[in-house]
């Protein structure tokens, strides 16, 4: 079990109960001194916390209990428990929980400890295949958490969550509609050579998140490109199955939200990007997204990803997809460095160039299309902070960030303190979980760990910068937004 203090030896919930008014907060609170309840050791639940953190809306963090002794174990997990087999995701240990939290759900009074909305957001029974100080294996029989799993703690003292199987009921049918396919990516690259020109199609490259949906039977699910159900964040996309006359579909494009000039703009969809509670609806309302489609990858059960992209971009244009909150972006055939210097003059992201004859490769990263920036953009990972001066005194200065290398060490590529709004930096503050030894790779310079707090590598943002150094550092970078849809393990170098 993870080396954290959980009050007296002969009291486990003290802890608990020191960060808790029973008078103030609707989370069940027993008295001390009682004997524990005896339980059968199989129950887990994990919560779905919102908790507010400014103008920006909220933080959304889950929190994993295992019944273990009379409590329940717990974990934070910043990302939520995967239901994959594959990924990896920090689990912070915390206090342990009465058994009575099991059933929790409900508003934690404002200025009370986790103050916000708490949910269920799956439950159910596990069996201990292995439970030690540092390393833990079970089997979930709930919702969503389904199969085997490791809780393990790493060198650093940091713990991780993983699904190790692929268990029975992954590949069961479901009467719900089935999820899109991963989507293909592009490499970064340069136009075409003149005389290739005729040989590929070229499109506008939105500054967005990317969304594949699938229609059936009058049913939407949306999802990201790491392939989780992002459905409930858009609702205003949530007619496009009347906009298909009754069809199935699965297609490929973005989710943008415009600014008044009719361009991208990043930083204000970061406050719709993680939003699932009841507040959705009115942002909404307010500033509405669009989902600019791309790709037809299947329609009425004809799948079409083996035919040629000219192929599939005809037959999505003659489907007249345009609505008030989405449509069939524009596409040329041949013509590179025209659609190029478009990009630009638009103040576009820049082009996306793509084989004419080339096939849909689901979760691929391929050649066969290329992205051409106008500005240089890198996903990096934050691993700490400086302290601000002057109107940034008590806050963040500037971010130290890095970019994973091929064995998954977190190498330093510089520090970013431009581009923040003042709001960044206050959600910014509350995202972070802090730890003590840094998270880079090698020795840092002596002048960017000088006051510097460490935090965990769990956070993705994007940069823009000039040009990458001689010593492998980002030139004038300054700060985008945070990517909600990456992972530390999804962020690779740019060229």
């Amino acid at each position: 079990m993870p080396a954290r203090p959980s009050g007296r030896p002969d009291d486990p919930l003290a802890e608990y109960r020191a960060k808790r008014d029973p008078a103030r907060t609707a989370e069940p609170v027993p008295p001390s001194g009682q004997p524990l309840p005896a339980g059968d050791g199989d129950t887990f639940v994990v919560h779905e916390h919102h908790t507010p953190r400014g103008r920006a809306g909220e933080r959304v963090h889950w929190d994993l209990r295992l019944e273990r002794d009379g409590v329940l174990k717990s974990w934070a997990v910043p990302k939520g428990p995967p239901t994959e087999q594959g990924p990896r995701r920090l689990a912070v240990p915390t206090e342990d929980h009465p058994l009575e939290y099991a059933s929790f759900s409900g508003t934690i009074s404002a200025g009370e400890y986790g103050g916000g909305e708490v949910s269920i957001w799956d439950a159910g029974r596990y069996a201990t295949e292995k439970w030690d100080d540092d390393h833990i294996t079970v089997t979930f029989d709930g919702r969503r958490l389904v199969g085997r799993y490791v809780i393990y703690r790493l060198t650093d003292g940091t713990w991780n969550v993983r699904k190790l199987d692929t268990s029975p009921r992954d590949t069961e049918p479901s009467a719900e509609p089935t999820p899109a396919p991963l989507p293909m990516l592009a490499t970064a690259g340069s136009l075409p050579p003149p005389e290739e020109d005729d040989r590929w199609g070229y499109e506008f490259k939105w500054d967005g998140v990317r969304a594949m949906a699938a229609v059936h039977g009058g049913t939407l699910v949306l999802t990201s490109r790491k392939g989780t159900g992002i459905t409930v964040r858009y609702p205003e996309v949530g007619r496009l199955p009347a906009a298909l006359a009754g069809h199935d579909a699965v297609v490929d494009g973005e989710i943008v939200l415009m600014d008044a000039d009719g361009r991208p703009d990043f930083g204000a969809l970061q406050n719709r990007m993680h939003r699932t509670g009841p507040e959705v609806p009115r942002l909404a309302a307010a500033r509405p997204v669009s989902f600019l489609v791309f790709d037809l990858l299947s329609w009425d059960g004809e799948d079409l990803s083996n035919r040629p992209y000219a192929e599939r971009r005809a037959r999505l244009d003659a489907l007249g997809l345009a609505g008030q909150r989405w449509v069939a972006t524009p596409w040329f055939s041949g013509g590179g460095e025209g659609v190029l210097a478009a990009s630009e003059e638009n103040g576009l992201e820049g082009v996306v160039a793509k084989r004419l004859d080339s096939v849909y490769r689901p979760g691929v990263r391929s050649p066969d299309w290329r992205k051409l920036k106008n500005v240089r953009t890198q996903a990096v990972v934050v691993g700490g902070w400086r302290p601000g001066q002057g109107r940034r005194a008590g806050g963040i200065g500037s971010l130290l960030i890095g970019v994973p290398d091929d064995e998954g060490r977190l190498v330093y590529v510089g520090h970013v303190g431009t581009g923040f709004r003042d709001q960044d930096l206050r959600d910014l503050q509350g995202g972070f979980t802090p730890r003590s030894t840094s998270p880079f790779d090698g020795t840092l310079p002596r002048e960017v760990t000088k006051d510097v707090h460490w935090v965990e590598p769990d956070l993705v943002g994007e940069v823009a910068f000039a040009v990458w150094t001689a010593d492998n550092r980002l030139r004038h970078p300054s700060w985008k937004g945070v990517r909600d849809d990456l992972e530390p393990d999804d962020v690779v170098v740019e060229p």
